[in-house]
């Protein structure tokens, strides 16, 4: 006897639970369940043949094991199976063909040897559905490319830590009660930032299923990167500040235009804005604040391609970022909180401190991002 293809048409597990066993790991249970399996089958032999096909309903199913969660070399999650019980209460088969007659007469003999076989099989099967998750798992590429300055590693530092309200996966470097984590690396050099995180925890509520926290360490390890790889360093030609900054003939941009006026038709120019070091990330509670320090130098290149500065200043700039959920949106506030501009360690006349409030239209600039796809 042949079978040519099993196929399971309909399942069903009404009553399904997950709850966490502290210090062990997640429990699941579900009963009363229910799965419709079919399969076409071909006998041949010297004096008979016949082709057909069966089907098996299984009711009463029940199963119940504790899902550990741990971790390899690699960072990667580990699930084992431990304490499985699973068990069909009844089974039905019937069959289909020329001769279903004569073999329907013998399936109800045959439903209790498949149910001993089936409930002797179901763990082992289980347990094995489990090891190839795991080898998917095993794939997943826990660093990642971000761009062409960044990678992102987001691998598991210590196997999850499960209590009786949450489960923490600790994340590198980023929490998820899940609190998330993740470190940011220069994409050529995967040295560990200077600074160290912070450890923190979520308030303690249990009025929602999923709280997720990230880590300030998470942001100051992406501004660490990206300012090591260079990507805050922006060198402005010609035609950049002709289309932009000499339009401008208010302040700042009334000097711009006054050099650009003097340079730009005789000789290229140019504007290299670098940071001089990496942006500070402060969070706080509703918002956080970023101080960008960094240097302007205006840019000559004379007719015997020496490149001249014509003026180089150091800037510092702190603003905060305020951040309020309505609904599906997510309403944020921009304030310039304060601006220094500097030369040769003496400040010249535009440094101006900023009001805190947010409503002044010179510093603050609201803006509403839709939370839906």
């Amino acid at each position: 006897m042949e079978k040519n293809s099993i196929k399971i048409n309909a399942f069903s597990f009404p009553n399904t639970s997950l709850a966490f066993v502290p210090g062990v790991g997640i429990k699941a249970l579900t009963n009363h369940g229910t799965a419709n399996i079919s399969t076409d089958w071909e006998f041949k032999s010297p004096i008979f043949q016949d082709t057909g096909g069966a089907d098996l309903f299984l009711s009463g199913v029940y199963f119940t094991g504790i899902i550990i969660l741990t971790r390899n070399d690699f960072g990667h999650p580990i699930l084992k199976l431990q304490d499985c019980y699973a068990q069909v209460s009844h089974a039905h088969v019937s069959f289909s063909g020329e001769l279903s007659v004569l073999y329907n007469s013998f399936a109800e003999p045959m439903e209790k040897p498949i149910l001993k076989n089936l409930n002797e099989m179901l763990c082992p099967i289980i347990a094995n559905e489990v090891e190839a998750l795991n080898a998917n798992l095993s794939t997943l590429e826990v660093l990642t490319k971000i761009d062409n300055y960044t990678l992102l590693d987001y691998s598991l530092i210590s196997s999850p830590e499960i209590t009786e309200n949450y489960l923490d996966l600790n994340l590198k470097k980023y929490h998820m009660s899940l609190p998330l984590g993740g470190v940011f690396y220069p994409l050529e050099n995967l040295v560990d930032p200077y600074f160290s995180p912070v450890p923190f925890v979520l308030p303690e509520r249990s009025n929602s299923m999923l709280y997720i926290g990230i880590a300030e360490y998470f942001f100051k390890s992406a501004s660490f990167a990206y300012f090591t790889a260079g990507a805050f360093n922006v060198t402005l030609s010609t035609k950049e500040i002709s289309n932009h900054f000499v339009q401008n003939s208010q302040g700042l941009g009334n000097v711009l235009s006054r050099i650009a006026e003097i340079y730009i038709l005789s000789q290229p120019f140019m504007v290299r804005i670098m940071a001089t070091e990496p942006p500070v990330i402060n969070l706080q509670p509703g918002n956080f604040t970023l101080d960008i320090p960094a240097s302007i130098m205006m840019l000559t290149q004379t007719k015997n391609s020496t490149v001249e500065t014509i003026v180089s200043m150091d800037f510092v700039a702190s603003t905060s970022v305020g951040l309020v959920i309505l609904g599906q949106r997510l309403v944020c506030s921009l304030s310039l909180n304060r601006a220094s501009l500097s030369q040769d360690k003496e400040v010249l006349n535009c440094t101006r401190p900023f009001p805190e409030s947010p409503s002044s239209e010179y510093t603050s600039l609201p803006c509403i991002l839709p939370m839906n796809s």
